[in-house]
């Protein structure tokens, strides 16, 4: 993979790219001065471009959010420096820092179910606002979280990433993505979104469903999903969220086919 880059990125002229901090201290929670406080400094967005990450810049873009990125190369074990550790400390993208946080005070998130929500709420974006409305978009929000991306994942993993090919186990994620694939086929059959209008639900739900066929899936057969799909992807912000951190991506790039990002990803225990 390409080493994080700084070179800034200008689509949609509202996010730069700066690379990951790699022996910094944790960072400090301390208070914002007044002066900061009523400035309106970007959003950081701590990011690699995985169907995770991309929910999070996808989302700053709907929501027209000042942004940085900031690369962690978890291919190149960034993830696991000092400084990240301190933002995120489940060593995982995406995360983020707000230094317009709640009563103008800075405030670190990290997982992405949370950051949507977090930034649903400070937007009033794509997050309803009575409790029966909110309640039908966590349902499919936490659906996502619990459901298709670590069955996705996994399906991902068995069928082109694992050292060895385990029938079982490519059966068993391959035939358990199919499953959610209809769960959502027939949620969409009376609505176009998965919460009725378009929501932070559909945000995280769809950048792991543009993965079908690296799933072992065939999207014709799901003709409403593919056809929810196709709306979500034509959304502008949607596009530019998708292009966020696109010079990071490597051409056919396959983890399997990379040892040291198998030995930084895979196998991993706890740490003191």
């Amino acid at each position: 993979m390409p080493k994080a880059s700084s070179k800034s990125v200008s689509h949609a002229s509202r996010h730069k790219t700066k690379p990951a901090t790699k022996r910094s201290a944790p960072p400090r929670r301390k208070k914002a001065s007044a002066k900061r406080s009523k400035s309106r400094h970007p959003i950081i967005l701590y990011f690699w471009p995985t169907s995770n990450g991309i929910k999070i810049s996808v989302m700053l873009e709907e929501c027209g959010l000042p942004y940085e990125l900031k690369p962690v190369n978890i291919n190149r074990g960034e993830q696991f420096h000092p400084h990240f550790l301190g933002v995120s400390p489940n060593n995982r993208i995406p995360a983020i820092l707000d230094p317009n946080g709640p009563d103008g005070e800075p405030i670190y998130i990290f997982e992405s179910g949370a950051i949507l929500q977090y930034l649903g709420r400070k937007t009033g974006k794509f997050y309803p606002k009575d409790e029966r409305g909110r309640v039908e978009v966590d349902q499919w929000l936490f659906w996502q979280v619990g459901g298709l991306g670590p069955m996705a994942g996994q399906a991902h993993h068995f069928r082109g990433d694992a050292p060895e090919q385990i029938p079982y186990a490519i059966a068993r994620y391959t035939d358990e993505v199919n499953r959610l694939y209809g769960v959502m086929e027939k949620r969409l059959a009376d609505r176009e979104y998965l919460a009725g209008d378009y929501s932070i639900a559909d945000i995280a739900s769809w950048g792991w469903s543009r993965n079908w066929k690296r799933q072992g899936q065939n999207i014709e057969e799901f003709p409403r999903l593919k056809a929810w799909h196709e709306r979500v992807a034509a959304r502008p912000a949607v596009q530019r969220g998708v292009k966020a951190g696109e010079h990071l991506r490597a051409p056919n790039y396959q983890i399997g086919q990379d040892p040291v990002a198998m030995k930084v990803l895979y196998g991993q225990r706890a740490r003191a």
